[in-house]
């Protein structure tokens, strides 16, 4: 299933300038937590394709239907059943033509490891969680100084593990961190969405007495980057909220 071909590209090689150009071209695709949005942005992104197949457009069908598996295949059995694959076998295609263009690998690698690990949860082949984890180690060593995105999708996929994948779920704490970390070092590492959902997340995994400060601070920045609620301020608001009783 987690077909793998030997690449000698790494981060020092690719353009962080690019990379951020196609995350800002891919981000309506990434991260969507409104179900009725999504299904809506299903759609146009499968008609884009069909009128122009590009790499681009493959690119952000493959995420689109990375997102639908996650947000709405596991709540229908029937209509959106098997996402999770369409996702990794066209990620997977991009993966191994080596045509595909060097900047996009970030968001390849990182978005079809975790697909792949929704194929494991969706059919139960629980050795798929475990390849998914040697391909999110790939993408990050390659992409992780130039790409949050390795390190995001691993982070969210191990606090979502059942407590049996204990060697997995300790990347939960330490993904979240070093986005923060290389945020803290370089501004527009990461975007306000990204880190609006890694400030609550970091808050959520830290609700002990001694992090109490440092836990609300970040739920402050993850509630003052996310205005609209599109990311984490809703469960933000809830989290300070009874961390303030």
């Amino acid at each position: 299933m987690a077909m793998t071909i030997t690449r000698s590209l790494t981060a020092q090689q690719l353009d962080f300038t690019q990379v951020k150009t196609y995350e800002h071209i891919l981000d309506d695709v990434m991260e969507i937590i409104d179900s009725a949005e999504l299904k809506i942005k299903l759609k146009e992104v499968e008609k884009q394709f069909l009128q122009e197949p590009n790499e681009i457009n493959k690119v952000r069908l493959g995420i689109i239907y990375h997102e639908t598996a996650l947000n709405l295949g596991f709540i229908s059995k029937t209509t959106f059943t098997g996402y999770s694959q369409k996702s990794y076998d066209v990620l997977t295609e991009l993966y191994l033509d080596v045509k595909t263009t060097k900047e996009l690998l970030p968001f390849v690698t990182s978005y079809r490891a975790s697909a792949l690990s929704l194929v494991g949860g969706e059919t139960t082949k629980l050795s798929l969680v475990g390849d998914a984890f040697k391909l999110f180690e790939e993408s990050i060593q390659k992409y992780g100084d130039v790409s949050y995105s390795p390190e995001f999708l691993r982070g969210s996929v191990s606090e979502n593990l059942p407590w049996f994948f204990f060697s997995q779920r300790k990347f939960a704490k330490i993904d979240m961190q070093s986005i923060i970390n290389k945020q803290n070092k370089i501004s527009e590492y990461a975007n306000w969405k990204i880190m609006s959902f890694t400030y609550w997340t970091w808050a959520s995994q830290h609700q002990e007495k001694k992090f109490r400060n440092e836990a609300i601070s970040y739920l402050d920045k993850a509630i003052a980057l996310d205005p609209n609620y599109k990311a984490g301020r809703q469960r933000a608001e809830e989290l300070k909220a009874n961390m303030m009783k």
